[in-house]
């Protein structure tokens, strides 16, 4: 007697604006209030409570743009400490319906809950248990879609966004996609969808509908075959708890736009001291060292160096960035951003631990710098260009 085929049941939570709810649940006034969580006229908009949405602010958006469509609203500064110590509460009620939870972000993640359902219901009711659970202990509410793939699990929490729950059944899956835009398919960028307008395809139900051979052709084969699976609802991966994080990074949008050299060799020493600290501190290391810019035109660049072993040092990671940056030969370009990345992560120390002849060193002193800044603050021990003043930054 064959075994039943059992359907994976997978779910996407999704934190309902997640930034700016904590920012309400912390301060009662600002409830019923247009609230955006970014500030500074150079920063961009983290997160908008719904109220805020109506006047068409969203994430990512210029501060000062935000501002001029609802310069009512209320303009917070992030506390980030206090979103992770939400996320982390919020994880761990994940955690305690499945162990298989893959978190995405600080405010969402996937949950296979296939094996779960004996203990707690099916779909539906581990949802429903989830979102009550969610508020009653941290007083925010959260999304949830329900299907049988990760891509279309996450298409129906958005769908029923904000404080809902949208469960889509395999039998449903096509009616519910194919009225869909293209870009509601995930790899749909800006110039994707220019290239399938181009070809006349506005709907998910007209990719569907196109050869497979016909979008390789025009899309190239990785994006070609992804968009023809997906339109049919097809998304065989499987939910992976604990996967190791891709990239750290760290970028910072200036007050105002600078052209000096020395200025913005500094401000990428600066990003590079705070994203090897954070490499450090999970014991890991990069081999592909990246340089971002934005000019004041918002055109962005970027350049990479990929080495042969991994490093997680400040000073060896500086100094690839800085040739990366003066190899670029644009003296005088005014810049409003900069940003310093690390990927291609190892978690194994590598033979040689630094490039060139020293293999201790600097290392050596960055250990020492991190343990100070662990018992006497993150401002206490610095590079002296940098001692003449701090500001703010955003994660990548």
């Amino acid at each position: 007697m064959s075994e039943e085929l059992v359907q994976a049941t997978i779910l996407h939570v999704d934190m309902d604006a997640f930034y700016a709810s904590v920012a309400e649940l912390d301060n009662p006034q600002y409830k019923g209030k247009a609230l955006v969580v970014g500030a500074g006229v150079r920063g961009v908009v983290l997160s908008a409570n719904y109220e805020a949405r109506k006047f068409g602010i969203r994430a990512a958006m210029p501060v000062g743009r935000a501002k001029r469509m609802a310069p009512h609203a209320i303009f917070i500064a992030p506390e980030h400490h206090r979103y992770a110590e939400i996320s982390e509460r919020v994880m761990t009620i994940f955690n305690s319906f499945t162990p298989l939870v893959e978190p995405i972000s600080l405010d969402e993640a996937f949950l296979d809950v296939t094996g779960s359902q004996k203990l707690f219901g099916d779909g539906r009711e581990i949802a429903a248990k989830i979102r009550a659970q969610v508020e009653q202990e941290e007083g925010i509410t959260c999304s949830v879609g329900i299907a049988q793939s990760k891509f279309i699990a996450k298409l129906a929490s958005q769908h029923c966004k904000p404080n809902g729950m949208l469960e889509i059944k395999s039998d449903r899956i096509l009616e519910f996609l194919h009225p869909l835009p293209v870009r509601a398919l995930w790899g749909v960028g800006p110039k994707t969808a220019e290239s399938l307008d181009r070809l006349g395809l506005h709907t998910v139900a007209d990719i569907a509908n196109t050869p497979r051979s016909t979008l390789v052709r025009a899309l190239g084969d990785a994006t070609g075959e992804s968009l023809y699976e997906l339109a049919w609802g097809r998304d065989y991966r499987n939910v992976i708890p604990d996967e190791p994080e891709k990239s750290i990074g760290n970028e910072e949008t200036f007050a105002r736009d600078i052209d000096s050299p020395e200025e913005i060799l500094a401000e990428f020493l600066r990003m590079a001291e705070k994203a090897t600290a954070r490499l450090r501190e999970r014991g890991l290391f990069a081999k592909t060292v990246t340089m971002k810019i934005k000019f004041a035109d918002f055109t962005t660049l970027s350049r990479a160096k990929t080495l042969p072993i991994g490093i997680d040092g400040t000073h060896e990671t500086y100094e690839i960035v800085k040739k990366l940056y003066l190899a670029l030969n644009n003296e005088g370009a005014r810049i409003r951003l900069v940003g310093v990345s690390l990927s291609n992560l190892l978690d194994e120390a590598p033979v040689q631990l630094e490039l060139g002849a020293r293999e201790r060193g600097w290392r050596d002193a960055d250990t020492a710098i991190d343990k100070a800044k662990a018992r006497f603050g993150g401002g206490s021990v610095r590079p002296g260009r940098l001692i003449t003043g701090d500001s703010g930054d955003s994660e990548a």
